[in-house]
């Protein structure tokens, strides 16, 4: 079969992420975009994201828009018999996120998150390192994502409104590693500041997860020129350092393809590093970046009642750290998670 998407959205997600990645399953049709953008010559346009929604040739949405409209237009497509894939973060609240899966259940949809930084390669390489038990049990973990942008970005991401702020935009990645990572933490403090001039929303994080003795820090900037790593673990048999932000989303934004000889690649100057007790270290070598995995799964789950890629219940709990960070931040005080 071939399921028939059609997609809200045509800027950076939209473009860069989601057509390329849709384009490159053999069992998903990009259909048309919704958007008053330009589109590519040969991709169908429509103005109007109802009109999409209410389309009876298309089976599948994908949501790539702003993020306050991320639960109206998942909710409308769930009611229009459509699955559904939303960009991260999934809604604006642990409560929306609920009522999408409630109605996701009751019409029977399948429904899920672009929650794509599980396929990065660094990540895939963390993860594969975890699971061997080469280093032992982890006791810190630290993970960053810096970058340094002085001025002030037109557009809404750094407007104040609903679902904004750095915490909503990479902590959305963060928290959704270290879970897969990690599991759900005990308590959780957090951090948060506006340190750009003129700046409406969060633009520094900083989020402590508590697990017994083991201690999980999240943090992102604006203002770092010289990047922190992305990856650091300190564990009981070794530690791994690893710098550099897998390279996926530059490979789409030049229009390198999926399918295409070195896509998701690394270079070795960036691999990580081990570093072992007795003082010698080694390079470990990047595993692949495997973006095109996330649709490949979400026509599975579709075409043949496979899992779906990303549970909405585990973006739905990000979204209650979200909310739980927060409160931290407000009260000064560490906030258990119920």
């Amino acid at each position: 079969m071939t399921i028939r998407t059609g997609l809200i959205g045509y800027g950076l997600g939209g473009a860069v992420f989601h057509a390329p990645l849709i384009r490159s399953c053999p069992l998903l049709s990009l259909e048309a975009v919704a958007t008053r953008r330009a589109v590519p010559e040969g991709l169908r346009a429509v103005s109007d994201p109802q009109a999409l929604i209410a389309d009876p040739a298309i089976d599948l949405i994908v949501i790539s828009t702003p993020n306050a409209s991320h639960f109206p237009l998942a909710m409308a497509a769930l009611e229009a018999g459509k699955h559904v894939v939303v960009d991260k973060p999934f809604a604006a609240s642990a409560e929306q996120a609920d009522r999408l899966i409630a109605l996701a259940h009751e019409r029977d949809r399948r429904l899920t998150v672009f929650h794509n930084r599980r396929w990065d390669g660094d990540f895939l390489t963390v993860r594969e390192l975890l699971a061997s038990g080469r280093i032992g049990e982890v006791m810190l973990c630290e993970m960053h994502w810096d970058r340094f942008r002085l001025a002030l970005r037109p557009g809404w991401k750094d407007e104040a409104a609903e679902g904004t702020g750095l915490l909503y935009d990479l902590g959305s990645h963060l928290i959704d590693q270290a879970l897969v990572l990690f599991g759900a933490p005990e308590r959780i403090s957090g951090d948060l500041a506006v340190q750009r001039s003129g700046a409406a929303v969060d633009d520094y994080f900083a989020l402590t997860f508590h697990y017994g003795p083991r201690r999980v820090i999240l943090s992102a900037s604006t203002l770092v020129a010289a990047p922190r790593p992305r990856f650091a673990l300190y564990a009981k048999g070794g530690s791994l350092v690893k710098f550099g932000i897998d390279p996926q989303e530059d490979q789409l934004k030049t229009g390198l393809r999926p399918d295409e000889p070195g896509y998701g690649e690394e270079p070795q100057r960036l691999h990580g590093i081990i570093t072992l007790p007795d003082g010698g270290c080694e390079r470990i070598p990047t595993l692949g970046g495997l973006y095109p995995e996330y649709y490949r799964r979400v026509a599975a789950a579709i075409a043949e009642g496979a899992p779906v890629p990303i549970e909405p219940a585990d973006a739905r709990l990000g979204l209650a750290i979200i909310e739980a960070a927060r409160q931290s931040a407000e009260q000064g005080c560490a906030v258990e998670i119920g």
